[in-house]
């Protein structure tokens, strides 16, 4: 029982982490590269936007369903996916404004705060992922290793999502790393908790809820947050060609895994 545990632990620490390669693009990535910039916003739009309409909403559904019916897990899973916008979007409006006098100044806050509001948001979002990968791991250590790797990959382009807004507003490649990081760290938390306290409460109903919510964050952090900065500076079609890598790579990860 002791080592399962750990196993499960460990897995979703390292699900967690790959956030943090995400973050180690700061140090690669020159900080006039506003190209760069525009399509790591994009791939991370893209990536979200994906996974949250072809995996964690349908997942919702399909846990509402069991607990209440068909139509009814459709309608539930359908009202808490807006639920989780308007809570996004109070999340956004909570957060110190980005309005500054002058414009270079500007710029660099409303990058500031894009970054540790998408930092915040996938905080939220990793919590239930550590969650579902130590409760998978403890009944199946094998079918525990699949769901790690493939939170692994798409947490990689949510790092990117967090460590470049706050590189190119801060100049600090450690700050980038740091906030990428810790978003991450949010599902080895989750996990823990789920050992301590919620393993005995846990069933379709609460994986169904907390998947609708999360997909409706993330589909406003992709089209508030993500996708105008993305706009603003990249050139051409240089976002959409950002957005259909992060979909093909999200889908790929989804259909290996």
């Amino acid at each position: 029982m002791e080592h399962s545990v750990l196993v499960a632990l460990f897995l979703s620490f390292l699900a967690g982490a790959a956030t943090s390669v995400g973050g180690l693009l700061a140090f690669v990535i020159k900080k006039e590269n506003l190209s760069a910039l525009s399509l790591g916003l994009g791939f991370s739009a893209g990536v979200m936007i994906y996974v949250s309409f072809m995996e964690i909403l349908p997942q919702a559904s399909e846990s509402l369903s069991a607990v209440y019916g068909g139509k009814t897990g459709e309608w539930l899973s359908t009202g808490i996916f807006f639920g989780g916008i308007v809570l996004a979007w109070l999340i956004d409006t909570l957060l110190p404004s980005h309005h500054v006098e002058e414009h270079t100044l500007d710029q660099s806050a409303k990058l500031k705060h894009l970054g540790l509001f998408t930092a915040l948001a996938l905080a939220v979002h990793n919590f239930p992922e550590g969650l579902a990968t130590f409760m998978a791991s403890m009944k199946d250590a094998t079918l525990g290793v699949s769901i790690a790797a493939a939170v692994a990959i798409h947490n990689i382009p949510e790092g990117v999502a967090v460590a470049l807004p706050v590189y190119h507003s801060t100049g600090s490649r450690s700050k980038a790393f740091w906030y990428s990081a810790l978003s991450g760290m949010a599902e080895p938390v989750g996990a823990l908790l789920g050992f301590l306290l919620l393993r005995s409460l846990l069933g379709e109903r609460a994986f169904g809820v907390m998947f609708a919510l999360i997909a409706g964050i993330m589909i406003y952090i992709s089209l508030d947050e993500l996708l105008p900065t993305a706009h603003e500076y990249g050139e051409g079609h240089k976002v959409i060609w950002g957005v259909l890598g992060g979909m093909m790579i999200m889908a790929l990860s989804l259909l290996l895994f």
